[in-house]
């Protein structure tokens, strides 16, 4: 009998965490070898544990998700990482896999999908499903907004008029104007309250 799959699971929700350590011990081919709440933690305990695979939320406190396996797969490039969350959007799928998850996995989904990703990753396959990959598509098929761009957007979001982004971010107002007009082409949208709503379903930005 081979030995089993060593899990790490990273997830800020106490209740999730404990009910999917639950979960996971339940198969013989698995071992939870470790479970934290926040990002630096789990940098910190993959350096320690070196897990086979890691469950990764994306919305972390002191480090998100995606910062963190950016930072895992630094010092340890062959580190195997499923993101695990609730976020769908296109930009939330594009970050994670960008900084070396193997495999994207929506909260929701049933538990011999997560198994059989889990199974898929360990072995060295990435494994996304249907409806993540056709996100994906959509991202990579679309325009793709500039740094300046998304500081911009997301200032949108925060409720910022024109000359508010431009001090914040040392421009004319002229030019945030043109920001603002590129990023409206390419998101799709005619004005700023869509411009918003776009960025926060697509996970350009997040609120809180």
């Amino acid at each position: 009998m081979s030995d089993p799959i060593r899990i790490m699971l990273v997830e800020d929700h106490q209740v999730v965490r404990q009910g999917l350590v639950a979960l996971l011990s339940s198969i013989d081919e698995l071992e939870v070898v470790g479970s934290v709440g926040d990002g630096v933690e789990a940098v910190a305990m993959f350096r320690t544990l070196k897990p086979d695979v890691t469950l990764m939320d994306l919305q972390l406190p002191k480090m998100g998700g995606v910062e963190a396996i950016k930072q895992i797969r630094a010092e340890f490039p062959e580190a195997r990482v499923v993101v695990l969350t609730t976020y769908d959007g296109d930009e939330d799928i594009f970050r994670a896999l960008q900084a070396g998850a193997r495999g994207y996995m929506l909260k929701g989904m049933p538990f011999d999908e997560l198994l059989k990703t889990i199974q898929a990753v360990h072995a060295g396959k990435s494994r996304i499903t249907s409806p993540v990959a056709e996100k994906l598509a959509e991202r990579v098929s679309g325009q793709q907004l500039t740094a300046r761009e998304l500081s911009v957007l997301e200032r949108i979001v925060a409720g910022r008029a024109n000359k508010e982004i431009a001090a914040d971010l040392f421009i004319s107002e002229a030019t945030v104007k043109t920001h603002v007009n590129s990023l409206l082409g390419k998101l799709g949208v005619v004005d700023r309250t869509q411009a918003a709503t776009v960025a926060l379903q697509r996970g350009f930005v997040h609120l809180g």
